[in-house]
């Protein structure tokens, strides 16, 4: 299937031109960056202050929801405001359950965003047995209630967004299709043969998901089906409820650098759980992130691909020192540029030392391997720590101690014994020089000073393939920045969209301005963005916005410091029944906005408890989760 232009070059897939009142989407235009206001949409002033702030800070779309036909009607006056304050922007009503709302928004704003998913459809969570002919009834039943919005955007020149939510798919799609990426591209298509009937193309198409993995797939998915069709529009790109802080970072450069170096995207939107106008620095860094501009061009670009980019399977490898066969991806601290290493540096790689009881505590997010480079160390390590060291002073002839490993280059692999393992680091480009150095038994390290790195490793990745090799790859990323957002982007992107794909066995971060911890808890914030390991609570909250009933960013620092130690589990936290049940996919527990100071929580998608006043709802999922036996007390490090 062909979703980009070519996998092995990042070369921009080129959009119909959308024209959004004076800003203009796809063709040959950049990339936009958009976010949502927070306000309540009836507080004018409020809405207007955020919008500057977001606009001031390089906002290119403001989006405000509409949720009835009140707030639908206050976006005049909020456009008016603007307007006279000097803000020309578009603006963007976000709509879900109200098609009224939509025909009214659509008088005042130049896009308005519609959910195919409960745009016409009211989510039971029902099994429906269709046939043809009852699924085609549907079909025109939504037909009928789409059409009116799609001939006043055609007749206003508003532009729409038809934006599938992975959380969200009818049950009609869900009982067709599963909780599927083809579901996502079937719950689009059905909105947009209505519009392309009536002639109607000033469309941008998103498909959006928390699961980075759901994510990536469905607008590969989507890419390849506009492309086969011969229209193909914009892409809005964005992971929803990613969360906030580094997790939200990280999990959205994941997602969207994926894409972005497939040359798929028009406009991103970075949804975190913070002030709407900090998501905008965000998006920013991660186009830049992706522009090319360092290249190493690539000899060849083979007919085939090293991952199926719609269906995540991990590469086989065969296991070598507890790397690849299947294992969990490995993390490897590099403490090589340290002028001496003792058992309390170990407490950034997720290892802690009390010299009371002479004890290792080892941390959800410890570290596999230390590389010490020419270091050495005078005290005992704990033994699920295992030690690399530079290969060029490894003698064959001395007695290493267990679990130590020499690292050496692909071209020097000679200088060291056969039988014994080895890390063995080269450049992709130099991979096919020397790969006849490379034993069953290694460890391949693939390293890349070029900013098209990720087709780099995609083509050495087939070099292994077409020679038969099944060695475990790490891939060692060498990052100078000392601003550590930079940094946690630079690591999604570049690794993340190799992980996405089922490649490697492991990560290896070199950042000599960035402090150990932050480099190990990116490291292991990666995998876990990608699915690969759970070191951590996963959360799963929406960035907020007018619908929101409490104080998202309050409330999710709240349930975040009393849920943190539990390890693997997965929470919601959203802020209005429309990012509700849905939208929070899989998660095992909900904490859901059901009403002013009223919340309602979730065991998946099933309510429990209805209408809980927000002063006890977070002591209330506490107890939920005890009485599920997925609660463990944290315990307190002893130091």
């Amino acid at each position: 299937m062909k979703y980009c232009n070519n996998p092995y070059q990042q070369i921009r897939l080129r959009a119909n031109e959308v024209q959004i009142g004076d800003l203009h989407l796809g063709g040959e235009h950049p990339i936009r960056v958009q976010s949502m206001t927070t306000a309540d949409t009836m507080d004018t002033d409020a809405s207007v202050e955020e919008s500057v702030r977001m606009l001031e800070a390089g906002c290119e779309l403001v989006r405000l929801t509409a949720p009835s036909k009140s707030e639908a009607e206050n976006l005049h006056a909020i456009k008016q405001t603007l307007v006279e304050r000097g803000f020309n922007q578009p603006l963007v009503a976000d709509i879900h359950f109200t098609p009224n709302a939509a025909e009214i928004a659509a008088k005042y704003v130049e896009k308005v965003r519609v959910n195919p998913g409960n745009y016409a459809d009211k989510k039971k969570f029902e099994t429906i047995e269709y046939t043809d002919e009852t699924y085609q009834a549907e079909l025109n039943r939504i037909e009928e209630k789409f059409t009116p919005l799609v001939l006043l955007c055609k007749s206003l020149n508003r532009a729409m967004r038809i934006g599938t939510n992975h959380g969200s798919l009818s049950d009609r799609i869900l009982s067709r299709y599963g909780d599927t990426p083809e579901g996502m591209v079937a719950s689009a298509y059905e909105f947009i043969e209505v519009c392309e009937k009536n002639g109607y193309f000033n469309l941008v198409i998103s498909m959006k998901a928390s699961n980075t993995l759901v994510m990536v797939q469905a607008y590969r998915l989507l890419a390849s089906e506009m492309i086969k069709r011969g229209r193909v529009y914009p892409l809005h790109l964005g992971v929803t409820e990613a969360g906030d802080g580094e997790d939200g970072r990280i999990k959205s450069a994941v997602g969207i650098g994926a894409l972005l170096v497939d040359g798929l995207g028009d406009t991103i939107r970075v949804s975190l759980t913070e002030a709407p106008e900090f998501e905008i620095p965000v998006a920013r860094k991660l186009i830049n992130l992706t522009r090319q501009e360092s290249v190493l061009a690539l000899p060849s670009f083979p007919e085939e691909l090293p991952y199926n980019p719609v269906s995540f399977e991990r590469r086989p490898s065969d296991a070598c020192a507890t790397v690849g066969g299947g294992q969990v991806p490995v993390v490897i601290a590099d403490f090589s540029r340290n002028e001496s290493i003792s058992p309390a540096n170990l407490y950034a790689a997720g290892y802690v030392y009390a010299p009371a009881l002479d004890k290792w505590n080892i941390q959800d997010a410890a570290a596999d391997f230390l590389y010490l480079g020419k270091q050495s160390i005078d005290f005992e390590l704990p033994g699920t720590l295992r030690v690399l060291v530079d290969g060029k002073g490894w003698s064959n002839e001395v007695q290493h101690p267990n679990g130590y490993f020499p690292v050496i280059s692909l071209k020097e692999r000679g200088e060291i014994a056969a039988e014994q393992v080895c890390f063995c680091e080269t450049a992709p480009e130099q991979l096919v020089e020397h790969i006849g150095n490379l034993h069953a038994h290694d460890v391949l390290v693939l390293t890349s000073v070029y900013d098209n790195s990720v087709q780099w490793m995609r083509w050495a990745f087939m070099q292994l393939k077409q020679a038969n090799k099944k060695n475990p790859v790490i891939f060692k990323l060498s990052m100078e920045t000392d601003n550590e957002e930079t940094f946690q982007l630079e690591a999604g992107v570049k690794a993340g969209s190799l992980f996405v794909d089922g490649l490697g066995d492991g990560i290896w971060i070199d950042a000599p301005n960035q402090a150990k911890t932050v480099v190990n808890s990116t490291s292991f914030g990666v995998l876990q963005a990608t699915r690969l390991r759970t070191s951590k609570t996963e959360y799963i909250s929406c960035p907020s916005c007018g619908r929101t009933l409490f104080d998202l960013q309050e409330t999710t620092a709240n349930i975040r410091s009393r849920t943190s130690h539990l390890k693997g589990l997965k929470i919601g936290i959203m802020g209005c029944i429309v990012n509700g049940p849905g939208e929070m996919a899989d998660a095992d527990y909900g904490y859901v906005g059901s009403g002013p100071g009223k919340i309602t929580l979730y065991k998946e998608k099933e309510v429990v408890r209805k209408n809980v006043n927000t002063a006890e709802a977070v002591d209330a999922l506490i107890d939920l989760i005890k009485e599920h036996g997925d609660w463990v007390e944290p315990v307190l490090e002893s130091l």
